[in-house]
């Protein structure tokens, strides 16, 4: 079928809506009408960077209501609201022990341009485009694999969900599914963006004692203690390390680090206390450490988190439960574009003018 989808030809590129035509679903597939879909940073870095093949249409946040069905799908039904998640091969060891984001095939699966059967979905002019986390969701319609899709409450806004995929259950996630933070403990978030305050939100509802948000801009410290953040730090303004130090006595038991900014990875450690644990989850080049009293001598943990160590088709329904009870009130990220300014929703994005931009697409 003839849909619309934004097309980038080249690494750098913006955006170009354009007419593509996509393939019908195939066995264990499902054709989604997006509805919306989050703009997000590793979208900017696949089309910047070139992590991914060229031409390819982006996008990885996708909410949509399912329109057909490929064989042998079940649990899903034509006219469902699904919001659209990373892909995995649901069959290796970590996808069957509750870890699908370290699935074996991850990278190839989300980064290497084509759906599991190395087949292409997408085409434009007799070429093959490159399909983005196995959905390109910025497009009227996408086809998935089946697994990817999480069935979500139909009588919550559906545009609003897509970002449920990857930036906001990465932030959440990291808390609630890998650190696990105890009641009354104290944790540091670095950066306010959509992924460390969606951390901050659910730091609260985990119970920490003390949330410290770390950021350099006013404004996003400000939106940090409206969500739940007990103290704030102005990384420009003030030592950080110190600083934190000094509002929990000695240091954090957890640290949230997304800002990928080797000084900030290197002040997330020194900010902990003994036995403390810094999750690493933003985009991070190389950093270089003292391991000795950085790491080592006072027994601290640095751990790699990816998109929040979730298993999307239990998280993101609880996450909305928690939304519908007041109490992951994530909207308060958002700001919508239409489809047409999604270069202007990037540019957005990058210079901090809004947390989570989300395109509503249908």
């Amino acid at each position: 079928m003839q849909i619309q989808a934004a097309v980038t030809l080249k690494k750098g590129d913006d955006f170009q809506w354009q007419g593509v035509d996509l393939a019908d679903p195939a066995s264990g597939e499902i054709r989604v009408r997006i509805v919306a879909t989050g703009v997000c940073h590793t979208d900017a870095v696949a089309r910047d960077l070139g992590i991914a093949p060229f031409p390819i249409v982006l996008g990885h946040e996708g909410a949509g209501v399912v329109e057909a069905l490929g064989a042998g799908v079940t649990g899903l039904n034509i006219g469902d609201h699904v919001v659209l998640s990373f892909a995995h091969c649901g069959g290796c060891g970590h996808c069957l022990t509750g870890h699908p984001t370290v699935c074996d095939t991850f990278n190839e699966l989300n980064f290497g341009g084509a759906m599991d059967d190395g087949s292409h979905r997408l085409q434009r002019d007799d070429e093959a485009l490159a399909t983005f986390f196995g959905q390109s969701s910025f497009a009227t319609y996408a086809v998935v694999s089946a697994r990817n899709a999480v069935k979500v409450d139909p009588e919550v806004e559906l545009a609003l969900l897509g970002p449920l995929g990857c930036g906001i259950q990465t932030g959440a996630g990291t808390v609630l599914n890998s650190l696990k933070p105890e009641f009354g403990s104290s944790i540091v978030v670095y950066g306010c963006g959509a992924v460390g305050l969606s951390a901050v939100l659910a730091a609260k509802i985990i119970g920490c004692q003390r949330i410290i948000a770390v950021d350099i801009n006013d404004d996003r410290l400000a939106l940090a203690r409206e969500l739940g953040a007990t103290h704030t730090v102005n990384g420009k303004q003030e030592e950080t390390v110190d600083r934190v130090r000094e509002i929990t006595g000695g240091g954090s038991e957890y640290a949230v680090e997304t800002t990928g900014a080797p000084l900030v990875v290197r002040q997330s450690l020194q900010a902990l206390r003994p036995l403390g644990v810094s999750a690493i989850v933003g985009v991070t080049p190389e950093v270089t450490l003292d391991v000795h009293h950085d790491l080592m001598a006072e027994g601290k943990s640095m751990i790699g988190v990816i998109e929040g160590d979730s298993v999307p088709r239990v998280f993101i329904p609880q996450l909305v439960a928690y939304y519908k009870e007041g109490r992951f009130p994530f909207d308060k990220l958002v700001k919508f574009y239409s489809a047409d300014q999604i270069n202007q929703a990037f540019q957005d994005s990058k210079d901090g003018t809004t947390v989570k931009p989300v395109l509503k697409i249908g």
